[in-house]
């Protein structure tokens, strides 16, 4: 291969990893990134076909939540435990609240928004990759806001969300940080169609703040009631 190819493969692989930049769909809604299509693997060995689809580049912020609750669309007693709320995720709520998030921004912009998928947000979590987290196959250290994984106030409480790099996607804390909602009912498989799941419970991902590293790997997977809240427990969006 010549010097003039090797240039322009070096170049295009670096133009290639750098992620879309993140636009948000009005002054009020939170950044979206494009993640590409593709077959997910999954940890039992089944597979999903994702179709393009637009990402939260964040969890959804206590700001961004509170624009809701300022329109009547969100409940509005919301606890921070006094850690602070602006660009903080936004904490303590159920399944339900994320679903009336998502509602009020599908209302206000016609845009279908709502909660990704399991599948979905695995992927996206992936970046592309398909080792154990998106950065490589250890937790190392300031990668994400769980327990021993660095920086000092890591493992205590909630992080201001972008406060680590974002995955190949553009896409940030999707490990640590909060455990995040997503669409489907609960069952102890992932094809197991959606009329024989248990919809009084959901998954939620990416482990949080309070959890060891493992459980913030993409494909694990948390059993959470939809009707409690939690301080570990926030929400990113899709459509």
């Amino acid at each position: 291969m010549g010097l003039r190819r090797l240039l322009l493969t070096a170049l295009l692989g670096t133009v290639l990893s750098i992620p879309a930049q993140a636009a948000p769909d009005c002054a009020q809604c939170p950044d979206m990134m494009p993640v590409p299509g593709g077959t997910l693997i999954r940890s039992d060995g089944t597979e999903a076909e994702i179709t393009p689809f637009l990402m939260g580049a964040t969890e959804v912020t206590f700001d961004q939540f509170q624009l809701c609750v300022d329109a009547g669309a969100c409940r509005a007693d919301v606890s921070d435990r006094d850690w602070g709320r602006g660009n903080r995720p936004v904490i303590n709520v159920t399944h339900a609240d994320a679903r009336a998030y998502a509602r009020w921004l599908q209302q206000t912009t016609g845009l279908p928004y709502r909660l990704p998928t399991e599948d979905e947000w695995e992927w996206a979590a992936r970046g592309g990759t398909t080792t154990r987290f998106w950065w490589g196959n250890e937790p190392g250290q300031m990668h994400a806001n769980c327990r021993y994984c660095g920086p000092a106030d890591s493992g205590k409480r909630s992080m201001p969300v972008a406060s680590f790099p974002p995955n190949a996607y553009g896409l940030y804390d999707t490990a640590g940080n909060v455990i995040e909602w997503v669409d489907d009912c609960w069952a102890d498989r992932r094809d197991t169609p959606p009329q024989k799941r248990d919809c009084a419970f959901r998954v939620a991902k990416g482990g949080a703040w309070y959890y060891v590293p493992e459980q913030a790997r993409p494909d694990n997977r948390i059993r959470q009631r939809e009707d409690l809240w939690s301080y570990t427990v926030g929400f990113r969006i899709a459509r």
